[in-house]
This record gives structure tokens, sequence and C-alpha cells, in this order.
């Protein structure tokens, strides 16, 4: 097992709440360790953010700046080819166009 180190922080009665449920509910052994969880999780997406930052640099110091209309259309695309996994699909702007002239 690894060394661990005392350390003590100021957190919103909320916050305390909810590790305190989730040792009630036997999500957690103990308060110390749902925030050492959740301090490790925090930890790997900073991670993710920043090789996801340094892969962007990377990209456009090679092809340029990704402009706010490629942003927009991605966007777009993304919202057009994405599933409906729950509640009801929405119309394509496509579709809301037709039926507006309808």
């Amino acid at each position: 097992m690894t060394r661990r180190e005392r350390l003590t922080v100021t957190v919103d009665p909320a916050h305390v709440q909810a590790g305190q449920d989730a040792v009630a509910a036997g999500r957690a052994e103990s308060v110390s360790a749902w925030v050492n969880l959740a301090l490790a999780e925090r930890a790997a997406k900073e991670r993710r953010l920043a090789a996801m930052a340094d892969a962007i640099a990377v990209y456009e110091a090679k092809f340029g700046a990704i402009s706010a209309e490629e942003l927009s259309a991605q966007a777009r695309a993304d919202r057009e080819s994405a599933i409906v996994v729950r509640g009801k699909p929405r119309p394509s702007a496509r579709g809301r166009r037709r039926r507006r002239a309808a």
C-alpha cells in the first residue's frame, strides 16, 4: 500500500454530505477514500485536457489555426449525425424548413 499524507481542507457542506452519503450507501470505504478518488479523477481529467491542448497545438502548427467557421461547421455536422438514444429525435434543419414552407 502506498503512503498516505494527511491534508486539511475546507469543503462546502453539501460536498461533505455527499461523501458521507456515499459511505453510508456503501459506495466508498470512507470520506477520505471518496475525496481521494475525486482528486484522482480530477488529476486524470487535467492530464487529458493538457494532452488535448497539446494535440490541437501540434495540428494548428502544421495546418493553421482552426477557425470559428470550421468549429461551427463541425458542430453542425456532429448534431446532424448524432443518434438519439432516449427521447424524441429532433427534426433536422431541412425537415424544419420543409414544414415551415408547406
